[in-house]
């Protein structure tokens, strides 16, 4: 029977022990997604290289047996202030804390150590793939006129597929999407200047890595994280706001936007001690614009380059 691949969908569940599957189920862990890949068997081979006194293709065997998913989700809230939104498990299995305030707030920041994981079930059409101790790294990606997004990039343990019957998903805690544009998208500062904004994007750059060695166990480690970025805005006079002055100098400056205006849907991303990297000019429509590419960095108490807040 051929495999329909508009039937295909993603569950997540946070794991209380890494890599034992809590068992994520329709009706509470169905994760609305969209660009949905998975590569089902990824390892490191190994050939038998042996001398047998004909050519040949050798033998392999496979070493660090490993599933690696990536999916997007729609950048936005769970639809009620201070609730977790559905994908709120992966963003923690991405090396962040989930800081939830009630009826207020749900904020999302680096943690350096006790890294959370999911089991990710990916379902195609009544076959079934675990993911079990599933980490990974995010980036937030917003074009004007379009819907911005959360990319996920998830590293799991391999488990055999299974025939099983996709599971019935009730989608909840994700509100519907609001366009990145004049309007929706407001607050908006890089360097304490107000622009206008056509592109933004944001790449947590976790170094995310297998391991299973003798006498160990296998797991996803998170071992590093350089986030970092890029943004295009229209170009200013060196009156308005000289940022060869902010590029050239040693200070940092904030970088944040709020997305959305209604309660439950807000989100907002900050970026206190960015610092610019990179400055070049392009063309749109005639006008100029620059394009930068920055650095999160944290200031001497750690784990402060940004912030997720949900509102």
């Amino acid at each position: 029977m051929a495999l329909r691949t508009s039937q295909r969908l993603l569950l997540a569940k946070e794991e209380s022990t890494y890599g034992t599957d809590p068992t994520p189920t329709g009706s509470a862990d169905a994760v609305l997604v969209r660009s949905l890949e998975i590569s089902p068997f990824q390892s490191d081979v190994v050939e038998r290289e042996l001398i047998r006194g004909y050519m040949g293709n050798y033998e392999t065997l496979h070493a660090n047996q490993r599933v690696e998913v990536t999916f997007e989700v729609e950048m936005v809230g769970s639809g009620t202030a201070g609730t977790a939104p559905a994908f709120g498990p992966l963003l923690k299995a991405c090396g962040n804390s989930e800081t939830i305030v009630a009826s207020t707030s749900v904020t999302y920041a680096p943690v350096s150590s006790s890294f959370d994981s999911v089991t990710i079930y990916f379902f195609q059409d009544g076959v079934r793939q675990k993911v079990t101790g599933a980490r990974g790294s995010f980036s937030i990606n917003a074009e004007i006129g379009q819907i911005p997004t959360i990319n996920f990039t998830m590293i799991g343990i391999y488990n055999e597929p299974t025939d099983v019957a996709n599971a019935t998903p009730t989608y909840q805690n994700q509100a519907k999407p609001v366009l990145f544009k004049n309007g929706n998208t407001t607050s908006q500062q890089l360097f304490s200047y107000a622009g206008a904004v056509q592109s933004f994007s944001f790449d947590q750059n976790n170094q995310s890595v297998y391991r299973e060695l003798v006498g160990g166990s296998k797991e996803v480690l998170i071992t590093d994280r350089r986030p970092g970025g890029s943004i295009v805005l229209e170009a200013v006079t060196m009156a308005t706001k000289n940022y060869f002055t902010s590029i050239t100098g040693s200070a940092t400056g904030n970088n944040t936007f709020q997305h959305g205006q209604t309660a439950g849907n807000i989100f907002t991303f900050s970026a206190p001690q960015t610092d610019l990297s990179a400055v070049s000019y392009s063309d749109s429509d005639g006008v100029q614009m620059l394009n930068f590419d920055y650095t999160a960095t944290p200031t001497t108490s750690g784990n402060d380059e940004y912030s997720l807040a949900l509102t």
